[in-house]
């Protein structure tokens, strides 16, 4: 099938859909059609454009063979046949995007979970910075932004953090920030003045809801134990403090941060789900596709993906070859836009050339 009949083909099933739910279905019936118009509408839209600046692009073309044209109108219709041949392909590749196959992923909520690496007490603060940076950059998306759980060393840093980020597609934003984060800087207490390299690991995770996943109570072992905090100490005397064993997959996650033991099992499960759902997920892309290295923002925690130099003050992401010299604005003021819509840009790039 051409390309240009495949949009017909779109444009008739909208158009059936459109007659459909005018017919006065209801219940299940009418919650399917009623989502199925839904998702073809954004790509309905641009498969419009593109035909009419396509349908206009053939006519100027028509019209510039005509006999008899002054040279003024002339030039009218070259500058329009110039402005629809830069507009066209722009469209068409936009339409192809639309139809690319979608993350089913990508509308969800996400947690994201910040974990220092090598480095000591320097990775430590570099994960609180992280932490901070996505907290700051949902923010400017007006995401909700929640604590999960932190893991504080006492003088500022991290060893381990988490939040769930709520909002519209907050996953198919975020979901390229997996990798290694690396930071070169010089540390407070460094005398030397040498320049130390850090690394903390972020994972971003859909945030999987109830009826995405099925965890059944069978295939969880919960442990419950008293709580302690940095050096050891005590927070309180009661066993608030909760460990979850997934037994099928061996995931475990253990939370202590809320004094109370039903509100740690409660964030635990969400943590839990989250990461049994995302390694189904991964177990089916990895069967999918089959070069998985070649996939940007495959999800690899262990791979490097971007550097912070502050000496040069500049954001360096590897796999694409991005370089911001805003270090400022991108760690502080959490403006991260270019780097993810840069890395989605080119996601779809490379999707694009293994379709066509």
């Amino acid at each position: 099938m051409s390309f240009s009949d495949n949009l017909a083909k779109i444009l008739i099933k909208h158009e059936d859909l459109s007659k459909k739910l005018s017919t006065g279905i209801i219940g299940e019936e009418f919650v399917k059609a009623s989502k199925e118009y839904s998702d073809l509408e954004p790509i309905v839209e641009i498969i419009n454009k593109y035909n009419k600046a396509d349908n206009e692009l053939k006519e100027a073309k028509e019209l510039s063979l005509e006999p008899g044209l002054d040279s003024d109108t002339q030039s009218m219709i070259y500058d329009e046949i110039h402005r629809l041949e830069e507009l066209t392909p722009q469209l068409e590749r936009a339409v192809k995007v639309a139809l690319l196959p979608k993350d089913e992923a990508d509308s969800k909520s996400a947690i994201i979970e910040i974990r220092a690496g090598s480095g000591g007490e320097e990775a430590a603060l570099f994960a609180a910075m992280l932490f901070n940076m996505y907290q700051r950059y949902a923010e400017l998306k007006n995401w909700r932004f929640e604590i999960l759980a932190i893991s504080d060393t006492g003088i500022g840093g991290y060893k381990e953090a988490s939040a769930s980020i709520k909002g519209k597609d907050v996953f198919s934003k975020l979901k390229f920030e997996s990798g290694v984060h690396r930071v070169q800087r010089v540390p407070e207490t460094e005398s030397s003045g040498r320049i130390h390299t850090s690394a903390a690991t972020v994972a971003v995770l859909p945030e999987a809801e109830e009826v995405d996943i099925k965890i059944e109570d069978k295939d969880l072992r919960i442990d419950t134990y008293r709580a302690s905090g940095a050096g050891g100490q005590h927070v309180n005397t009661t066993d608030s403090a909760v460990r979850i064993t997934h037994l099928p997959t061996g995931i475990v996650v253990a939370l202590q941060d809320e004094k109370s033991q039903h509100k740690n099992k409660a964030k635990a499960l969400k943590i839990l789900r989250s990461r049994v759902y995302e390694a189904e997920r991964q177990k089916k892309d990895q069967e999918r596709a089959s070069s998985r290295k070649d996939q940007v923002g495959s999800g690899d925690r262990s791979e490097r993906i971007r550097t912070y130099n502050f000496p040069q003050g500049r954001v360096s992401d590897h796999r694409i070859n991005l370089t911001l010299y805003k270090i400022e604005e991108v760690i502080k003021n959490g403006q991260l836009d270019e780097f993810i819509e840069a890395l989605i840009s080119n996601d779809e790039a490379q999707k694009l050339t293994e379709v066509m």
